[in-house]
């Protein structure tokens, strides 16, 4: 049973297939570029097919053959469209997965799409029947994730078999690039963040969305959604989480909020100057203040999902990145806590 991964060398990638490696499964996996996290895996079950999700010739040729597509390409923005690449990767991507992977005859296909499909600013507690984020004043990328999620449920009624998942944020090992959160954990261990904000979000670890999307895979119903969330936690107790595991101090000031916002325009102004990813935006303060009740009973109830304990995640996040030599050996002051 040969399984497609696309957005194979993201972090949820690198987990995902090395999970599907574990378990004997040949995966072939699409990829842009330079295959980033998979060098040294087990050719006899690996094979790397370069593809694009705007391209659906390219989708054609990666399915042929393929029993199961697990979707895992995204465009990730905290500022804006990015001259339409958000969109054009976020919902006709999909679309174009999904119309191949119907082409193809799949038995089956997982699109990971995000709770940043929903409206995150909901006084209620956040579940699957919850509004989706898709108003003009949402941030593109949450509009961009609820859209894809329309448009794949269009495929499915023509007869695609295919579930979503829908994780929270995102923190754990094998995070080779990395992702927004594992260079906050970096900085915090490095003494390189210059102040913390308030506000907070809801985190899980990687390898519990693996186990989630798997498990959506094998048990998931068609065209349901299934949230894999985990717990809420503000960001000064992840920087204090960092500061117990490590012993190394959190930085000393907590912007307020009032000030974060007046001072963003100019975060962001100063990342395109230089061409990187600012440290925040409007969009993501935004997404600091978002709804602290999100939901994973549907997920617990029917595909037996069970996220692990915050402080666990961390650690074995900055392990990882002391065995990746990104932070000093002998960093952690407890590793069997």
């Amino acid at each position: 049973m040969t399984t497609l991964v696309t957005g194979a060398t993201g972090h949820v990638g690198a987990n995902l297939i090395r999970t599907l490696l574990a378990a004997g499964r040949p995966v072939r996996a699409m990829v842009r570029g330079r295959p980033i996290g998979l060098e040294g895996l087990d050719p006899r079950l690996l094979t790397t097919v370069p593809g694009d999700v705007r391209d659906p010739a390219s989708l054609a040729r990666a399915m042929d053959g393929v029993e199961v597509v697990l979707h895992l390409a995204a465009h990730i923005s905290i500022s804006g469209d990015h001259g339409g690449l958000v969109h054009a990767i976020n919902v006709d991507g999909v679309r174009n997965v999904a119309e191949a992977a119907l082409a193809a005859k799949v038995r089956r296909m997982v699109h990971v799409s995000s709770i940043h499909a929903f409206c995150l600013d909901e006084g209620a507690p956040l579940d699957e029947a919850s509004p989706r984020a898709q108003h003009r004043r949402e941030p593109a990328y949450n509009r961009s994730k609820a859209a894809g999620e329309a448009a794949l449920r269009q495929v499915i009624e023509r007869g695609l078999d295919a579930t979503i998942v829908n994780p929270t944020g995102i923190i754990g090992p094998h995070d080779y690039r990395p992702s927004r959160m594992g260079r906050t954990i970096l900085q915090l261990c490095g003494r390189s963040l210059p102040a913390l904000v308030p506000g907070g979000f809801d985190f899980v670890d990687v390898r519990d969305i693996v186990a989630g999307i798997l498990a959506a895979e094998a048990q998931g119903a068609t065209g349901r959604n299934y949230i894999l969330s985990g717990r809420w936690a503000a960001v000064d107790e992840l920087a204090a989480t960092c500061r117990r595991l490590t012993g190394v101090p959190s930085p000393r000031l907590t912007a307020p909020m009032w000030l974060a916002r007046v001072g963003a325009p100019f975060v962001e102004l100063g990342g395109k100057i230089i061409r990187r990813e600012p440290l925040y935006t409007r969009e993501s303060l935004e997404a600091l203040r978002a709804n602290r009740s999100i939901k994973n009973d549907r997920a617990r109830s029917e595909i037996g999902y069970r996220p692990r304990p915050f402080e666990s995640t961390i650690r074995d996040t900055i392990q990882w990145f002391v065995e990746e030599g990104a932070l000093p050996a002998g960093l952690l002051r407890d590793r069997a806590a």
